[in-house]
């Protein structure tokens, strides 16, 4: 199994681009989203500066580590499919995840085209613009500087969010060369 992590800040394309490399390898592929790990009742935390109360899933303790991590052991230890994409935040972060890639991906995007994606994305949840940007000042970007970005150190290869089919190109012929494989490319026509 060839096992590949992709993470990035908030909005930065990860998810995308994990959805586009499923596309293309269809049922050779199968995605874990650490976003389906998030605990209920969400944790919160109080913003440094402000001292606001928000929900927090930008900390790696508001993921339910042990389910994660044992669903990520049977799809290992199960063989199939052939290529195993682990994608989220903290996908470079966690030791136990990353001593496990053979392919780390960190999807870089500016900041402030984050923010837009984010305000965009959340306020199409029904939040506001001031509780979207609120919580972004006061604790994501934070969050950011202390978990993600570090993170980016861990990764054989950083790619631009924005970049499109190039990136998916190029990252498709690695996997194949390393899989001896060609792409079934259904997903791209």
């Amino acid at each position: 199994m060839f096992i590949i992590g992709i993470a990035g800040g908030t909005c930065s394309g990860k998810s995308t681009l994990a959805g586009k490399l499923e596309n293309i390898y269809g049922d050779r592929c199968r995605v874990i989203h650490m976003d389906a790990y998030f605990k209920k009742p969400s944790p919160t935390t109080v913003a440094p500066i402000t001292r606001k109360v928000y929900v927090e899933h930008n900390h790696p303790d508001t993921l339910e580590l042990d389910r994660l991590y044992a669903d990520i052991d049977a799809a290992v230890n199960a063989g199939s499919p052939e290529i195993l994409i682990i994608e989220g935040l903290f996908a470079l972060w966690l030791d136990e995840i990353r001593e496990k890639l053979d392919l780390k991906i960190f999807v870089d995007l500016a900041s402030d085209e984050r923010l837009v994606r984010r305000i965009k994305r959340f306020m199409s949840f029904g939040q506001t613009f001031e509780e979207v940007t609120d919580r972004y000042i006061d604790t994501v970007r934070f969050r950011h500087n202390e978990f993600i970005e570090p993170s980016r150190w861990h990764a054989d290869v950083v790619i631009n969010g924005n970049a499109g089919q190039v990136s998916v190109d190029l990252l498709t012929a690695y996997i194949d060369a390393r899989l001896g494989t060609e792409a079934d490319r259904k997903g791209q026509e």
